[in-house]
């Protein structure tokens, strides 16, 4: 009876063991052992022992390189029978392939997810599922402070695309792709836009940062690795990749070097690399690694239904801005004085696409990018508004810190204001605010946990200026009221 279960549990696990390789298999698609291209672009493979697969191209280009050369006769069946006897070709050592594989073989994480078959087409995306603009719009407004015309355009963009999306099979008029650039100065939230967009949205969405890219051959990131980080975040799903959206930040580093006689690696010849993968072409990427080598397999992924949002901060192109604005100055009651624009805080949004090319863009590279918005530099007024009516102020934080301790914060309106001011002397944008909070909050958090009678803190502008210092409050002691 004993012997009868062990049977059935032997059984049951040989079953189990069985199904679970058939879902493996359904799942993921053979690549090739020396080439690394997978099953969908080589056709039928060759399997070898121990879970080793070789594409026919490669097969036939071994056996070629075999029988070209006799190797001084080794290849004559009797001296290959003499060989045998006298314990086979002198200083030559066969390796055996299962040496250099581990024993379940290709591991999954390099195994690519199989696509699915063209014969069943299913919906990509509900054209009902995807949020209209003002509901995009209105999750942004809980998130980021100000910057209404770039809200209203990103939202109106990522609707369209999905839409795009969803309806590219279903008509003949196939709706063009409309990638982005936003143009603003640093510390105005052009990143933070799009990270707070990330998480709103059910999409992959890769951040990158232009900086890092280099021509193809040079040391540093392919322009490829763009898209493999997108692939990423999609859990390596290809169908899924190429439905997503990449952020490409500090796009204004890779400008053309003026006045250089050095070869421009990291400049114009990225951008020249960029304009396929802008306008949607299949680029070959590795999967679980950011450049191409022999034992990183390689995936297609087609770039026509991603989304690119390019992001520069492009410090001097208010200067090119300003000359062009200013070539109609002249003396008489028409002409225009040099100086009209120099204390213009928004000179940014009378940009043109020629002012971007003069700033070192190539038209190619511009022309994939049709549409072009700016944001605005922060002011005082809204520095204060970043500060405490965010979802995630800087503020909150501090108070949700000290609230662990049982610790009331609050701050004044003055002191509030004296914050902004400091803050708009750095020219640092919205990132100058935590460092200055952090400097004067560090006697603060540094002391309270020393003190348990501490009940309340208030932030004052003469603690902020250096004339005066915090109002602290004592914790009230409460005493139980005795029952008649």
């Amino acid at each position: 009876m004993g012997d009868q279960d062990n049977r059935d549990d032997f059984n049951l696990t040989e079953d189990t063991s069985a199904k679970d390789k058939e879902t493996t298999e359904d799942t993921y698609e053979d690549v090739c052992f020396i080439c690394r291209r997978p099953e969908s672009k080589t056709g039928k493979m060759f399997k070898l022992p121990n879970n080793i697969t070789v594409c026919n191209d490669c097969m036939h280009k071994t056996m070629e390189t075999v029988s070209q050369f006799d190797y001084q006769g080794m290849l004559n069946p009797a001296d290959l029978e003499n060989l045998s006897k006298n314990g086979g070709f002198p200083n030559i050592r066969f390796v055996n392939i299962s040496d250099l594989q581990g024993e379940g073989g290709i591991p999954n994480k390099q195994k690519i997810k199989k696509k699915k078959k063209e014969e069943q087409p299913e919906p990509v995306l509900n054209i009902k599922d995807i949020p209209a603009p003002h509901k995009i719009k209105a999750s942004l407004d809980d998130y980021v402070v100000g910057q209404e015309y770039a809200k209203k355009v990103i939202s109106v963009a990522v609707y369209n695309h999905y839409k795009r999306v969803a309806t590219g099979t279903m008509d003949e008029i196939e709706i063009e792709k409309s990638n982005m650039l936003m143009i603003g100065p640093t510390g105005c939230g052009k990143t933070y836009l799009v990270k707070t967009l990330a998480k709103l949205l059910d999409v992959p969405l890769a951040i990158a940062d232009a900086t890092s890219l280099t021509e193809a051959g040079y040391i540093g990131d392919d322009i490829e690795s763009v898209i493999s980080k997108l692939l990423a975040a999609a859990d390596n799903d290809v169908e899924k990749a190429e439905r997503g959206i990449v952020f490409i930040d500090e796009i204004d580093k890779i400008a053309k070097k003026k006045n250089t006689t050095s070869r421009d690696v990291s400049g114009e010849s990225v951008q020249q690399g960029m304009l396929k993968l802008l306008e949607g072409a299949d680029i070959e990427v590795p999967v679980g690694a950011n450049s191409k080598n022999a034992m990183v397999p390689l995936t297609t992924v087609n770039t026509r239904n991603i989304l690119f949002i390019c992001g520069g901060a492009f410090p001097d192109l208010e200067q090119i801005i300003k000359e062009r604005l200013t070539k109609s100055s002249a003396i008489g009651f028409n002409g225009e004085l040099k100086d009209k624009y120099d204390n213009d805080k928004n000179i940014l949004s009378k940009v043109t696409v020629e002012d971007i090319r003069k700033f070192g863009m190539i038209p190619e590279f511009i022309g994939r990018l049709p549409i072009i918005f700016t944001l605005q530099g922060l002011s005082e007024e809204m520095m204060v508004q970043i500060l405490s009516e965010p979802k995630n102020a800087i503020l909150k934080q501090y108070q949700k810190l000290l609230e662990l301790d049982e610790v009331k914060l609050e701050f004044t309106e003055g002191a509030l204001q004296a914050i902004a001011k400091k803050a708009m002397e750095k020219e640092t944008g919205a990132r100058a605010l935590r460092s200055i909070i952090e400097e004067f909050m560090l006697d603060i958090m540094y002391e309270i946990p020393k003190d348990d009678n501490i009940g309340k803190v208030t932030i004052t502008k003469e603690y902020i200026e250096g004339t005066g210092g915090p109002m602290i409050e004592i914790r009230t002691a409460y005493l139980p009221v005795k029952e008649d």
